[in-house]
């Protein structure tokens, strides 16, 4: 595997870190490689999702507006760890996703505290980061690396096979 250069909200207890298209291309590789997507429902049905992900939230958003972070009030889902075990074994190959990076971080933590061994963060997510260049036209807009900037296969259809929430 590649070097990567990781942010401090994006690192990981297990250290295995893939960006989407080296994930893609181990799903490619390996069809017994799961792709894991941790973001909302919500997120995974309206701005899309890889067309092979399972989508299990580390949490979801609640309807109440938190003024300290700017944010919706996150609600942890107690059921995370569970649910990813009726979808993998703890020694499967699992490619964790989310928008960019963080919450996939937290979701391997999770998962390796639970014993899973082979766990790696996709550290650009589904989305990647923000532009951050004033003078362009995408200026904070998540069109800097990620799956679907990647033109990796994605989707809006909905496979409710796919949908653990």
């Amino acid at each position: 595997m590649t070097t990567h250069d990781v942010s401090e909200a994006r690192t990981t207890t297990l250290e295995l870190y893939v960006t989407s298209q080296e994930a893609h291309d181990l799903l490619v590789a390996d069809d017994t490689a799961k792709l894991l997507d941790v973001r909302t429902p919500h997120e995974y049905v309206f701005v899309g999702h890889a067309t092979n992900a399972v989508n299990i939230p580390l949490a979801t958003a609640a309807d109440e507006f938190d003024p300290a972070s700017g944010s919706l009030t996150w609600l942890p889902n107690p059921h995370f760890v569970d649910q990813v075990a009726e979808f993998a074994d703890k020694d499967d190959l699992i490619l964790v996703t989310c928008r960019s990076g963080g919450r996939s971080a937290m979701a391997v933590n999770a998962l390796a505290a639970a014993g899973y061994t082979n766990t790696y963060n996709i550290i650009d997510g589904f989305e990647g980061d923000k532009v951050d260049d004033p003078t362009s036209p995408d200026h904070g807009k998540r069109r800097r690396n990620g799956w679907r900037n990647a033109e990796l296969p994605w989707t809006y259809d909905i496979d409710p096979s796919r949908l653990r929430s």
